[in-house]
Protein backbone atom coordinates (compact mmCIF):
# COMPACT_ATOMS: atom_id res chain seq x y z
CA UNK A 1 0.00 0.00 0.00
CA UNK A 2 1.13 3.41 -0.86
CA UNK A 3 1.85 6.43 1.06
CA UNK A 4 -1.66 8.14 -0.25
CA UNK A 5 -3.69 4.85 -0.02
CA UNK A 6 -2.34 4.35 3.75
CA UNK A 7 -3.14 7.77 4.66
CA UNK A 8 -6.91 7.76 2.87
CA UNK A 9 -7.61 4.64 4.38
CA UNK A 10 -6.83 5.80 7.95
CA UNK A 11 -8.79 8.85 7.37
CA UNK A 12 -11.66 7.52 5.81
CA UNK A 13 -11.75 5.12 9.47
CA UNK A 14 -11.36 8.54 11.56
CA UNK A 15 -14.41 10.10 9.38
CA UNK A 16 -16.38 7.03 9.91
CA UNK A 17 -15.77 6.78 13.93
CA UNK A 18 -16.11 10.92 14.17
CA UNK A 19 -19.68 10.36 12.07
CA UNK A 20 -20.50 6.76 14.10
CA UNK A 21 -19.84 9.52 17.14
CA UNK A 22 -22.47 12.23 16.13
CA UNK A 23 -24.84 10.19 14.03
CA UNK A 24 -27.62 10.10 17.12
CA UNK A 25 -27.16 12.91 18.14
CA UNK A 26 -30.86 15.22 19.22
CA UNK A 27 -31.35 18.71 18.64
CA UNK A 28 -30.30 19.51 22.32
CA UNK A 29 -26.83 17.98 21.96
CA UNK A 30 -26.44 19.53 18.67
CA UNK A 31 -25.92 22.75 20.64
CA UNK A 32 -24.28 21.85 23.22
CA UNK A 33 -21.40 24.12 24.78
CA UNK A 34 -17.79 22.66 23.75
CA UNK A 35 -14.27 23.42 25.09
CA UNK A 36 -13.68 26.21 22.38
CA UNK A 37 -14.82 28.88 23.86
CA UNK A 38 -18.32 30.13 22.18
CA UNK A 39 -18.61 27.06 20.40
CA UNK A 40 -21.11 24.74 19.54
CA UNK A 41 -21.11 20.89 18.47
CA UNK A 42 -22.59 22.13 15.68
CA UNK A 43 -20.02 24.89 15.11
CA UNK A 44 -17.06 22.13 15.49
CA UNK A 45 -18.22 20.18 12.92
CA UNK A 46 -19.48 22.68 10.28
CA UNK A 47 -15.77 23.77 11.01
CA UNK A 48 -14.64 20.70 9.41
CA UNK A 49 -17.10 20.87 6.63
CA UNK A 50 -16.00 24.42 5.85
CA UNK A 51 -12.35 23.33 5.58
CA UNK A 52 -12.67 20.20 3.65
CA UNK A 53 -14.46 22.23 1.08
CA UNK A 54 -11.96 24.88 1.12
CA UNK A 55 -9.50 21.50 0.84
CA UNK A 56 -10.93 20.27 -1.92
CA UNK A 57 -10.93 23.31 -3.96
CA UNK A 58 -6.89 23.95 -3.24
CA UNK A 59 -6.46 20.06 -4.13
CA UNK A 60 -8.71 20.44 -7.27
CA UNK A 61 -8.04 23.85 -8.41
CA UNK A 62 -4.76 25.60 -6.69
CA UNK A 63 -4.72 29.10 -8.39
CA UNK A 64 -8.52 29.80 -7.42
CA UNK A 65 -7.37 29.12 -4.35
CA UNK A 66 -4.61 31.27 -4.05
CA UNK A 67 -6.67 33.88 -5.44
CA UNK A 68 -9.17 33.72 -2.22
CA UNK A 69 -6.49 33.53 0.05
CA UNK A 70 -5.47 37.15 0.41
CA UNK A 71 -9.09 38.27 0.99
CA UNK A 72 -9.39 34.95 3.94
CA UNK A 73 -6.21 36.26 5.56
CA UNK A 74 -6.92 39.73 5.45
CA UNK A 75 -9.72 39.19 8.00
CA UNK A 76 -7.49 37.92 10.73
CA UNK A 77 -7.59 36.02 13.63
CA UNK A 78 -11.65 36.36 13.60
CA UNK A 79 -12.30 34.55 10.18
CA UNK A 80 -12.72 31.08 11.88
CA UNK A 81 -15.21 32.57 14.08
CA UNK A 82 -17.22 34.37 11.33
CA UNK A 83 -17.04 31.11 9.67
CA UNK A 84 -18.82 29.28 12.72
CA UNK A 85 -21.15 31.92 12.92
CA UNK A 86 -22.45 32.53 9.21
CA UNK A 87 -23.45 28.64 9.25
CA UNK A 88 -25.94 28.64 12.38
CA UNK A 89 -28.83 29.40 9.76
CA UNK A 90 -28.61 25.89 9.18
CA UNK A 91 -30.27 23.01 11.01
CA UNK A 92 -28.27 20.41 12.69
CA UNK A 93 -29.18 17.90 9.59
CA UNK A 94 -27.96 20.07 6.89
CA UNK A 95 -24.94 20.69 8.87
CA UNK A 96 -24.05 16.77 9.39
CA UNK A 97 -25.16 16.31 5.48
CA UNK A 98 -22.49 18.84 4.48
CA UNK A 99 -20.05 17.44 6.58
CA UNK A 100 -20.50 14.15 4.97
CA UNK A 101 -20.49 15.20 1.73
CA UNK A 102 -17.95 18.05 2.03
CA UNK A 103 -15.45 14.85 3.08
CA UNK A 104 -16.60 12.92 0.26
CA UNK A 105 -15.04 15.55 -2.31
CA UNK A 106 -12.05 15.35 -0.24
CA UNK A 107 -11.23 11.99 -0.35
CA UNK A 108 -12.25 11.70 -4.01
CA UNK A 109 -10.13 14.26 -4.52
CA UNK A 110 -6.96 13.53 -3.12
CA UNK A 111 -6.97 10.00 -3.73
CA UNK A 112 -6.19 11.24 -7.97
CA UNK A 113 -2.75 12.87 -5.97
CA UNK A 114 0.36 11.88 -5.68
CA UNK A 115 1.46 11.91 -2.62
CA UNK A 116 4.71 15.08 -3.00
CA UNK A 117 2.45 17.36 -5.41
CA UNK A 118 2.20 21.13 -3.83
CA UNK A 119 -0.40 22.93 -2.47
CA UNK A 120 -1.47 25.96 -0.99
CA UNK A 121 -3.26 26.14 2.14
CA UNK A 122 -3.79 29.08 4.69
CA UNK A 123 0.19 28.51 6.20
CA UNK A 124 2.94 27.22 4.39
CA UNK A 125 2.41 25.07 1.25
CA UNK A 126 2.25 21.44 2.05
CA UNK A 127 2.36 18.40 0.00
CA UNK A 128 -1.00 15.99 -0.77
CA UNK A 129 0.12 13.59 1.89
CA UNK A 130 0.95 16.04 4.72
CA UNK A 131 -2.62 17.38 3.45
CA UNK A 132 -4.69 14.03 4.09
CA UNK A 133 -2.70 14.19 7.68
CA UNK A 134 -3.57 17.35 8.41
CA UNK A 135 -7.63 16.86 7.46
CA UNK A 136 -7.35 13.56 9.51
CA UNK A 137 -5.80 15.59 13.06
CA UNK A 138 -8.25 18.28 11.91
CA UNK A 139 -11.15 15.85 12.16
CA UNK A 140 -9.52 13.82 15.81
CA UNK A 141 -9.15 17.41 16.82
CA UNK A 142 -12.04 18.75 16.67
CA UNK A 143 -13.66 15.41 17.43
CA UNK A 144 -12.07 15.67 21.21
CA UNK A 145 -13.98 18.87 21.11
CA UNK A 146 -17.45 16.91 20.75
CA UNK A 147 -16.45 13.91 22.67
CA UNK A 148 -15.71 16.62 25.71
CA UNK A 149 -18.94 18.25 25.03
CA UNK A 150 -20.86 14.86 24.71
CA UNK A 151 -18.84 13.58 28.04
CA UNK A 152 -17.69 10.72 26.05
CA UNK A 153 -14.17 8.76 26.22
CA UNK A 154 -12.85 7.68 23.04
CA UNK A 155 -10.20 4.71 22.36
CA UNK A 156 -6.81 6.22 21.33
CA UNK A 157 -5.95 4.34 17.95
CA UNK A 158 -2.58 3.78 15.67
CA UNK A 159 -4.13 6.78 13.42
CA UNK A 160 -2.63 9.01 16.20
CA UNK A 161 0.58 8.24 14.91
CA UNK A 162 0.13 10.68 11.79
CA UNK A 163 -1.14 13.12 14.02
CA UNK A 164 1.95 13.22 16.19
CA UNK A 165 4.36 13.06 13.19
CA UNK A 166 2.40 16.29 11.87
CA UNK A 167 2.80 17.36 15.22
CA UNK A 168 6.78 17.03 15.18
CA UNK A 169 7.16 18.11 12.00
CA UNK A 170 5.33 21.62 12.42
CA UNK A 171 7.67 22.30 15.15
CA UNK A 172 9.20 25.31 13.73
CA UNK A 173 5.64 26.71 12.19
CA UNK A 174 5.03 26.78 15.98
CA UNK A 175 7.80 29.38 16.51
CA UNK A 176 7.30 31.36 13.65
CA UNK A 177 3.32 31.88 13.80
CA UNK A 178 4.29 33.92 17.12
CA UNK A 179 6.98 35.74 15.94
CA UNK A 180 10.08 33.71 17.56
CA UNK A 181 13.37 32.43 15.84
CA UNK A 182 12.70 28.83 15.36
CA UNK A 183 14.79 27.05 17.18
CA UNK A 184 18.96 25.20 16.21
CA UNK A 185 18.26 23.17 18.87
CA UNK A 186 17.11 19.49 17.38
CA UNK A 187 14.32 18.05 19.81
CA UNK A 188 13.60 14.34 19.98
CA UNK A 189 10.18 12.46 20.93
CA UNK A 190 9.97 9.33 22.24
CA UNK A 191 6.29 7.94 23.00
CA UNK A 192 3.83 5.23 23.43
CA UNK A 193 1.71 3.73 21.18
CA UNK A 194 -1.97 3.11 22.17
CA UNK A 195 -1.06 -0.55 22.05
CA UNK A 196 2.40 -0.34 24.13
CA UNK A 197 5.28 0.06 21.39
CA UNK A 198 7.45 2.25 20.87
CA UNK A 199 7.18 5.57 18.32
CA UNK A 200 10.26 8.03 18.14
CA UNK A 201 10.82 11.04 15.80
CA UNK A 202 14.26 13.05 15.90
CA UNK A 203 17.97 12.66 16.41
CA UNK A 204 19.30 10.14 18.82
CA UNK A 205 21.28 11.99 20.26
CA UNK A 206 19.53 15.21 20.96
CA UNK A 207 19.82 16.22 24.26
CA UNK A 208 16.24 18.16 24.61
CA UNK A 209 13.66 15.13 24.72
CA UNK A 210 9.81 14.28 25.01
CA UNK A 211 8.55 11.48 26.87
CA UNK A 212 5.13 10.55 27.26
CA UNK A 213 1.98 8.57 26.11
CA UNK A 214 1.21 9.13 22.28
CA UNK A 215 -2.33 10.40 23.36
CA UNK A 216 -0.69 13.04 25.45
CA UNK A 217 1.51 14.31 23.03
CA UNK A 218 -0.86 14.47 20.34
CA UNK A 219 -3.73 16.19 23.04
CA UNK A 220 -0.84 18.56 23.49
CA UNK A 221 0.06 19.36 19.64
CA UNK A 222 -3.93 19.77 18.47
CA UNK A 223 -3.96 22.56 21.98
CA UNK A 224 -6.51 20.30 23.73
CA UNK A 225 -4.68 20.12 26.95
CA UNK A 226 -2.70 21.91 28.81
CA UNK A 227 0.88 20.07 29.20
CA UNK A 228 0.26 20.02 32.88
CA UNK A 229 -2.77 18.07 32.18
CA UNK A 230 -0.30 15.50 30.75
CA UNK A 231 2.14 12.98 31.99
CA UNK A 232 4.38 14.12 29.74
CA UNK A 233 8.28 14.54 30.67
CA UNK A 234 10.70 17.38 29.12
CA UNK A 235 14.18 17.43 29.19
CA UNK A 236 15.99 20.75 28.06
CA UNK A 237 15.03 24.65 27.43
CA UNK A 238 14.21 24.28 23.69
CA UNK A 239 11.65 21.10 24.60
CA UNK A 240 10.09 23.05 27.51
CA UNK A 241 9.23 26.38 25.42
CA UNK A 242 8.41 23.95 22.48
CA UNK A 243 5.90 22.02 24.53
CA UNK A 244 4.49 25.31 25.25
CA UNK A 245 3.85 26.50 22.29
CA UNK A 246 3.36 22.87 19.92
CA UNK A 247 0.73 23.61 17.51
CA UNK A 248 0.18 20.89 14.89
CA UNK A 249 -2.29 23.10 12.73
CA UNK A 250 -2.03 26.35 10.65
CA UNK A 251 -3.08 29.55 11.38
CA UNK A 252 -3.02 31.51 14.51
CA UNK A 253 -2.74 29.59 18.03
CA UNK A 254 -5.54 31.12 19.43
CA UNK A 255 -5.79 30.74 23.77
CA UNK A 256 -5.69 27.23 23.74
CA UNK A 257 -6.57 25.21 27.11
CA UNK A 258 -5.89 26.61 30.68
CA UNK A 259 -4.73 23.85 33.14
CA UNK A 260 -7.26 21.74 34.54
CA UNK A 261 -4.95 20.69 37.19
CA UNK A 262 -5.94 16.79 36.47
CA UNK A 263 -2.16 16.05 35.58
CA UNK A 264 -1.87 12.56 34.93
CA UNK A 265 1.07 11.75 37.63
CA UNK A 266 4.66 11.91 37.32
CA UNK A 267 5.24 8.93 34.57
CA UNK A 268 7.48 6.47 34.48
CA UNK A 269 10.15 8.95 33.59
CA UNK A 270 10.37 11.30 36.68
CA UNK A 271 13.72 9.75 38.06
CA UNK A 272 16.18 10.66 35.01
CA UNK A 273 17.81 13.51 35.84
CA UNK A 274 17.45 16.74 34.07
CA UNK A 275 13.48 15.81 33.33
CA UNK A 276 10.30 17.85 34.66
CA UNK A 277 6.79 17.91 34.14
CA UNK A 278 5.49 21.38 34.69
CA UNK A 279 2.56 21.25 37.08
CA UNK A 280 -0.78 23.73 37.31
CA UNK A 281 -0.59 26.20 39.88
Amino acid sequence: MGLMDELLVDLRAETAEFDAMIGGLGPDEWELPTPAEGWTVRDQVGHLAWFDDAATVSASDPEAFRASLPAFLARGDSAVDELAVASRGLSAAQVHEWFREARGRVLEAFARLDAGVRLPWYGPDMSAASFVTARLMETWAHGQDVADALGVARVPTARLRHVATLGVRAMPYGFAVRGLEPPSRPVRVELIMPDGSPWEAGSSDAADVVRGTMIDFCLLVVRRRHLADTSLQVRGETARIWTSIAQAFAGPPGKGRPPLGQGAGSGVFQGDAGWSRPHSA
